[in-house]
């Protein structure tokens, strides 16, 4: 009896643990510093991320994180979750690159309104060299209810 109790609790930690994910904040993704490098195909500057320890051990984990959802392209499912508001997020204020995610939410959803706080969980893809893409890419994403 007691080595079957043992086996069960160790099936139940070994369960949890393969099916949990990091809940994760905004000040882990400060773990990045910046480079600005040269583009001849844009003739400008453009910021290169160089990812801390924290956050690259992160990398391909499957992550949970909490911000306001900013809609960029409904019909071709484009959002961004940020740290801040959209008044005050990376675009429009003085917040940096490492203050936005892309989120790939997997399936259509439908409703998802400016500065709604919304928490998601996914996939944390770090992108270093895709100037076509944000830093930071929630990816297989859903909604945590």
């Amino acid at each position: 009896m007691k080595n079957i109790i043992l086996t069960l609790s160790l099936l139940v930690g070994l369960m949890t643990s393969i099916s949990s994910q990091t809940i994760i904040t905004w000040e882990v993704l400060k773990d990045v510093t910046f480079e600005e490098l040269f583009s001849e195909e844009f003739q400008g500057y453009y910021k290169v991320p160089k990812f801390g320890k924290k956050i690259s051990s992160l990398d391909g984990k499957k992550v949970q994180i909490r911000g306001y959802i900013i809609p960029v392209d409904v019909i071709q499912d484009y959002y961004v979750l940020s740290a801040n508001p959209y008044s005050s997020c990376f675009f429009c204020g003085g917040a940096g690159p490492e203050s936005v995610m892309e989120v790939q939410i997997a399936g259509k959803h439908d409703g998802l309104r400016m500065d709604q706080i919304i928490t998601f969980e996914g996939k944390l893809r770090l992108n270093p060299d895709d100037i076509y893409q944000l830093n930071y890419i929630l990816e297989d994403a859903k909604i945590v209810e």
